[in-house]
């Protein structure tokens, strides 16, 4: 065979090895259950939960999308949220009063300024991890942003049920998030067989101790200035 039948011979092969599809990943399901604890007994909060799977050989990082928080009742709703990284979270205002949201989170830090009733201000979250959101008119006010480089996220139910889904198969860290516990984390090797069952036990408060949004204690006349 000559250097250029060869060439072509092992060219050909290659082309053939291209079109063939990949081989696709088997797909695992994580079930199991949060048990959220406090004082001894189960919270009716373990549904705040935010239960997340990072697999070793890192995935395509999801694609950002649009998702929102309000402010209704001098509460964000929801309290806790999940997004991928570059998502953005709107603010919608249901209160009849004025609210000034605002992060000193390191990387997704941000003031939305004050605004009232039936308007609206988005925040794009670029940098992954833990963006704690509060209020500048109301201290009592708090949420909190996950900002995740993976698509396996679940949210527990009522009862603290959660069912991970079209996870890959291989080793990788279950990671349990609330706001009201330490973060919990376990490596995994998957396909795991049995339903984990998950014990946090609630013992931080539920509005963390912060600072304003210009990083010094509140006023306590701060309420009045914004009605």
């Amino acid at each position: 065979m000559t250097r250029a039948r060869r060439w072509i011979s092992r060219l050909s092969w290659l082309a053939l090895a291209l079109s063939q599809p990949a081989l696709a990943a088997a797909l695992e399901t994580l079930n199991g259950r949060v048990v959220l604890q406090e004082r001894g007994k189960a919270s009716a909060e373990v549904a705040a939960a935010i239960v997340y799977f990072v697999p070793d050989q890192r995935p395509a990082s999801p694609a950002p999308v649009r998702s929102e928080i309000t402010t209704r009742n001098r509460r964000f709703s929801p309290r806790t949220l999940a997004v991928p990284v570059g998502s953005s979270v709107s603010f919608p205002n249901e209160d009849a009063i004025q609210h000034n949201v605002f992060s000193l989170s390191p990387g997704n830090r941000f003031d939305l300024g004050r605004y009232g009733k039936g308007e609206s201000r988005a925040q794009k979250l670029t940098s992954p991890g833990v963006v704690r959101i509060f209020c500048n008119v109301h201290r009592e006010m708090a949420a909190t942003v996950l900002v995740l480089d993976t698509p396996h996220v679940a949210r527990p139910g009522s009862r603290g049920e959660f069912r991970v889904e079209d996870v890959p198969a291989g080793s990788g860290t279950l990671h349990v998030w609330h706001p009201r516990a330490e973060p919990w984390q376990r490596a995994l090797t998957l396909p795991f067989g049995d339903s984990l069952e998950v014990r946090l036990s609630a013992t931080l408060p539920a509005v963390p101790a912060h600072l304003d949004k210009t990083g010094r204690p509140y006023r306590d006349d701060a309420d009045d200035t914004y009605r």
